[in-house]
């Protein structure tokens, strides 16, 4: 199996899809996608539990364990470690067991401190993507993002994560001015060859499978209770099929 960090390659991107429970990582995996990432908001949605709000930590223990049997590289979000304690962050990305990497998010907090955050949990054989939240929370700017990127990369983070970046010009400045991969979240508007031309070594689904599936759901509901009877859905035995050996 090639190696989670090989796969981030400027210009031929790793699609990473991300998955919410067992079954969705499962079928991933199953479509041939050589790794799969987690979605925070899946995980707490999926629980009734907000996202964002470090409610979850141990439901993220727990589907960890869940999808490291799986034949494919499991990248973990785990939101900003769920604790300010950089020692706490450490012992915690320990108990997610052997994934391949973790998605740590600054949310704007003081990128001093988040480097520190991000010293505890190097060197531990664990890629380390740094959500940099300039764009998603903040008013964006590429000089903003790099200024705090500096910080991440030089306490060791392995690829430097930029949700909400959708402009062409900033994307390939980002791509261009990185030392390390750049993954950006996939966006209405943008598209897999055209991130590849600008440089971008990993585009992440983030929520955006969760929410279809959600959705998808509902309609399928709303249409048994209008008439409707012909859905587009796997087989039961082919989900049945999913479930851990």
């Amino acid at each position: 199996m090639t190696a989670f960090a090989d796969l981030h390659v400027p210009g031929d991107p790793l699609v990473l899809p991300n998955a919410w429970d067992h079954a969705s990582a499962a079928i991933f995996a199953a479509a041939g996608f050589p790794a799969v990432g987690t979605t925070s908001l899946g995980v707490a949605a999926a629980l009734g539990l907000s996202d964002g709000a470090a409610e979850t930590a141990e439901a993220t223990i727990d589907l960890a364990r869940r999808l490291t049997h799986l034949p494919v590289h499991i990248s973990m979000d785990i939101e900003n470690g769920f604790s300010d304690d950089p020692a706490e962050v450490a012992a915690y990305v320990d108990r997610l067991g052997p994934v391949a990497g973790v998605n740590l998010e600054d949310q704007l907090t003081d990128p001093n401190h988040f480097a520190q955050v991000l010293v505890g949990v190097t060197g531990h054989g664990t890629f380390i993507n740094a959500r940099v939240d300039t764009y998603w929370l903040g008013d964006g700017g590429v000089y903003a993002t790099l200024e705090r990127a500096k910080h991440y990369v030089d306490a060791g983070a392995d690829g430097i994560f930029v949700p909400g970046v959708r402009s062409d010009e900033e994307i390939a400045a980002l791509a261009e001015t990185l030392p390390v991969p750049l993954n950006v979240l996939f966006l209405p508007g943008l598209s897999v060859p055209r991130l590849a031309e600008l440089g971008v070594a990993r585009i992440s689904t983030g929520s955006l499978l969760y929410r279809v599936a959600v959705g998808e759901a509902l309609k399928a509901a709303a249409s048994v209770r209008d008439g409707g009877s012909a859905f587009d859905a796997p087989p039961y035995a082919a989900i049945n099929a999913l479930a851990r050996p």
